[in-house]
Order: C-alpha cells, then structure tokens, then sequence
C-alpha cells in the first residue's frame, strides 16, 4: 500500500528512538507481540522556559479519576518533550478531521484545518511490522475486550490464557480508548489505542498498531467519528 500525498510540519524536529529494555510477561510485552484540538490542552504557543512547559504538561497528563477505570497521572519525566502533545504547523492537502501517522518520527496529527494540526507522541510497529497506507475508522471502543490474535499465541505462548479475551482495565493492551482501522469494509487487526507505558513513546514495540499515552488518546478519541479518514506514511 503507498500514498501519494505530500504532507511536511513546519517544525519537525527528526526521529528519536528510545533505548529497547528486557521484555517481560506484561502488558507491554503484549503490544509487542499483537497486531490508542486546539486550545488550552494542545500545548499550543510560545513556551518560556522547561519549567512552565512541564508545568503545562503535568496538566495536560494529569490524573483522570472520572474514568470507568481511573488512569493515574504520567509520569512525564519518562516522555521526551518534544513528544508532548502540541499544536503545530502542519502543510497537507488532506481534510480537517483526518489522522496521519507518521511511524518515522512517532507521532500522529489530527488536522484541524488552516495548515495546523494537533500533534500526539506515539509509539508504532518494530522492524518487520511497519505497514503504510490509507485506512478508516471502522469503529470505536471504550475499555474494549482484548483477544490475542493466533499468529501471537504462536510466538508468545503465555498470551493463551487470553484466546478468549481479556475485559478491559488499566492492564488491557487497549487501554481506555480504541480506534480501530478498516480498509474495504474489513478490520485490518491494527489499531489506535491508549498506553499507559510512557517509556515507550518515540518507539517501535508492536506488531503494526499505534499507540498514544491515554490521555491524548482520550483527547484524540472524543473528537474523531466513525469514518474518519486515516494515512499512514511510509517509515
């Protein structure tokens, strides 16, 4: 799959990958082994100095204690900042509305229209499970059930447990929110989804999928509908 749609930030500050750690049985190992607007929240403006900027943040990735399960505050001190969600420049022919991975750099822009775009950190697919192309939101979830697909139980065998699903909780690989991505009326298996893993922003642990910390993926999830238009660049 490819696409042919020019697409540059104005301020793209390079790629950055995070240093790989052990892998071991628990929900990150999971992601590793399977397939998460303007305003006062967008980190937007000029920032004065580090402190306000983690001042802003610690706002932004704060507590959220209203949810279903309550999700406990980042901690940011593990992001990079320039993976801090922010509102940016961002030239593309693509409609307000529509979502754009970009697996080089880690991060994912909802384009609001009149060249800006709101931009999250993420983390993407490793090596050998990138994929590029154009998809759609076929549907949404909250707190979704998890089921590991087979080709995982074939590589993580400890993942069997779960063929039948795991409910949703702070511990499900899908976290509070997921988007997942369609292409002709069929599921493609690969997902946008909430981490609580804050160390793997800036990184390549899943097979395919992408995923944003909770609190962007909630901000991100409220604001897209069903249908909405999704391009994945090229790595």
């Amino acid at each position: 799959m490819g696409w042919g749609q020019e697409n540059r930030e104005a301020d793209a500050g390079g790629s950055a990958r995070l240093g790989h750690r052990a892998q071991r049985l628990s929900r990150r190992s999971f992601l590793a082994g399977s397939a998460a607007g303007l305003g006062a929240l967008g980190l937007g403006g000029c920032v004065t100095s580090d402190g306000t900027m983690l001042a802003e943040a610690a706002k932004v990735y704060g507590p959220m204690p209203a949810e279903k399960f309550p999700i406990p505050a980042v901690d940011i001190s593990k992001v990079d900042p320039k993976y801090y969600r922010r509102t940016v420049r961002y030239e593309t022919k693509e409609a307000p509305g529509t979502i754009i991975v970009d697996p080089r750099n880690y991060y994912v822009y909802r384009v609001e229209g009149d060249g800006s775009a709101t931009r999250y950190g993420a983390n993407v697919g490793r090596d050998g499970f990138l994929w590029s192309g154009d998809a759609y939101v076929g549907r949404k979830s909250e707190w979704a059930t998890w089921t590991p697909p087979k080709e995982m139980i074939r590589r993580q065998p400890e993942a069997a447990k779960y063929a039948r699903g795991m409910p949703g909780g702070l511990d499900n690989p899908l976290g509070a929110r997921t988007l997942h991505l369609y292409q002709n009326g069929a599921y493609t298996l690969y997902t946008i989804y909430a981490s609580s893993d804050p160390e793997s922003i800036g990184s390549g642990i899943t097979s395919g999928c992408v995923g944003l910390l909770s609190q962007d993926m909630i901000h991100l999830y409220a604001q897209t509908p069903v249908k909405t238009k999704v391009v994945v660049l090229p790595a």
